[in-house]
């Protein structure tokens, strides 16, 4: 886990947030609301991961 994961999620929180750009920028509703997903996503395991880290 560590490192590499935390690497991971945010790698995945980045592309969301280049998704979401991408899709405001050319009006796809669609693109943009898969980007907020995405980024929900790598915060959510992000906010594990440091939960994880405060018990060990």
């Amino acid at each position: 886990m560590g490192l590499a994961d935390k690497a991971q999620n945010k790698t995945e929180e980045l592309k969301g947030e280049g998704k979401e750009a991408a899709g405001r920028a050319t009006g796809d509703d669609e693109l943009k609301a898969e980007g907020k997903t995405d980024q929900a996503k790598g915060n959510l395991k992000q906010a594990g991961e440091k939960v994880k880290d405060t018990f060990k």
